[in-house]
């Protein structure tokens, strides 16, 4: 019964708990690169249309779904739109708990360049990428690579947290968690400044050159925008879920938004001026922040370097725990709903069963060939890893989809209607609103045209070798 469910205390834990879900490694270690691969600030520009236009409107969505069932994904959609519909909310359970199994590797990743620059001895290494390669692929070496136990750590810090509940657990912690993300952010970004060059690396990213703008931009930014805030897989459905009638569900989820595009911006601002204060390229990819940096870090000298880097894969660790946690929530709030498995037997069961699952992304670095680039599978013209699979079929294709899938539910078996009546409870004022009229038209029009296209894009582009994206 809805009256017996647990919940956020306040609509400042919901918004802290559902900002830490969007913030995570989508902002600090994917945006970056992104942005440096895709023409800086034109890329930084359309990633804040999409997150507005299409991220922010969903986002409402399932909000709203989740506080008008009070169930998680799968509930949810059973109870507005019957059975066939829920195979949707399953799908986003699915795709979290595969998200999170590579999602908590690289997490391990972080956190153990934390531990190796701020008290050991990385930044004394002859050759970041040959130490970045050993580090990822030498899952066994015990005696001298920590990498399984980070990963670990991470997890059963992960589980020690939802264990303890929507309030004692996921809120406290967020409370914690996101101010400590943005001292240590802002922090670094005032150091970044001072260094030489960095205004080199501030016009990079913030004055765009429109001619850099084309279609796969485009389609980066919005996969980016889903990636981060962590939509398409029903997290913002089950947090919703715990929200009380009172709460302004648009403000919420605009605040949400703001704060996840702020991370992002932020890590920006922060990335791109160390890069050009050591004369280094922002085209990187996804080694900018486990090669490139740490070069960056060690240009500072020795006691400059451990402070700033082992501050930024601090940050980097925190980001990642707060995403974590709400990927965890998701299929424990299933158990918890739809199987009533208590959540004391769920946590732990669920944390041991996706670590598990995680293992072969673990080992897809080049610990085990059988699972690592050049000895697994072969689509998109390249060779790829266990974790690249995970990541596109669950990750770069699942999140676009749900959002999708569920921009047709609310327009075609909810209604718009029928969201509207759930986001006038706690404003009452949004009917007839421009904001009514702006999310009306995004739900029932620009959201599935926009999302129904990068969905067909990506699946002819990923596994038909159709690249119709440029």
């Amino acid at each position: 019964m809805a009256s017996s469910r647990s919940g956020f205390s306040s609509r400042l834990g919901f918004v802290a708990a559902a900002a830490g879900s969007a913030v995570g490694l989508g902002n600090i270690w994917r945006f970056p690169y992104e942005t440096g691969e895709n023409g800086g600030a034109a890329f930084l520009l359309i990633y804040l249309i999409c997150t507005i236009i299409i991220g922010f409107p969903i986002m409402v969505g399932e909000i709203a779904l989740g506080r008008h069932t009070q169930k998680d994904p799968v509930g949810a959609y059973k109870a507005v739109g019957g059975k066939g519909w829920s195979y949707v909310g399953l799908w986003g359970v699915i795709s979290g708990v595969m998200i999170l199994s590579f999602y908590n590797v690289v997490a391990g990743w972080s956190f153990g360049y934390f531990i190796q620059i701020a008290f050991g001895d990385l930044l004394s290494q002859p050759d970041f990428g040959a130490f970045f390669g050993g580090y990822v692929s030498n899952v066994f070496d015990f005696g001298n690579n920590w990498i399984m136990l980070y990963s670990v750590v991470f997890m059963l810090l992960t589980a020690f947290i939802v264990g303890r509940g929507i309030q004692d657990g996921i809120e406290s912690a967020a409370k914690v968690l996101m101010p400590a993300l943005f001292a240590i952010l802002l922090g670094l970004i005032i150091y970044a400044m001072t260094l030489e060059n960095a205004m080199d690396g501030v016009s990079f990213y913030l004055v765009p050159d429109l001619s850099k703008i084309t279609l796969s931009t485009v389609y980066s930014a919005m996969g980016q925008a889903f990636f981060s805030l962590s939509l398409g897989m029903g997290a913002l459905i089950t947090y919703g879920s715990y929200i009380s009638k009172k709460d302004n569900i648009v403000t919420s989820a605009a605040i949400v938004t703001a704060a996840d595009f702020s991370v992002a911006f932020l890590s920006g601002l922060l990335i791109f001026p160390l890069v050009f204060s050591q004369g280094q390229e922002p085209t990187a990819g996804p080694g900018l922040v486990f090669i490139a940096l740490p070069g960056i870090f060690e240009a500072m000298g020795p006691m400059a370097g451990r402070i700033v880097g082992g501050s930024f894969f601090l940050l980097l660790s925190v980001a990642a725990l707060t995403s974590t946690i709400s990927l965890l929530e998701v299929p424990v709030s299933y158990l918890v709903d739809e199987k009533k498995v208590p959540r004391k037997i769920a946590v732990p069961v669920l944390a041991t069963l996706i670590f598990l699952i995680g293992l072969p992304s673990m080992l897809s670095q080049g610990g085990l060939d059988i699972f690592s680039a050049g000895g697994f599978l072969h689509y998109e013209g390249a060779d790829k890893s266990f974790l690249d699979l995970v990541d596109d079929v669950f990750n770069t294709t699942g999140l676009p989809l749900g959002g999708f899938l569920l921009s047709v539910f609310i327009a075609t078996r909810w209604k718009t209607k029928g969201m509207a009546q759930e986001i006038l409870s706690g404003n009452e004022s949004f009917q007839g609103s421009g904001m009514h009229t702006f999310l009306n038209l995004m739900i029932t029009i620009v959201c599935p045209v926009v999302l129904g296209l990068i969905s067909l894009l990506t699946i002819l582009s990923k596994y038909f070798d159709v690249n119709l994206i440029g």
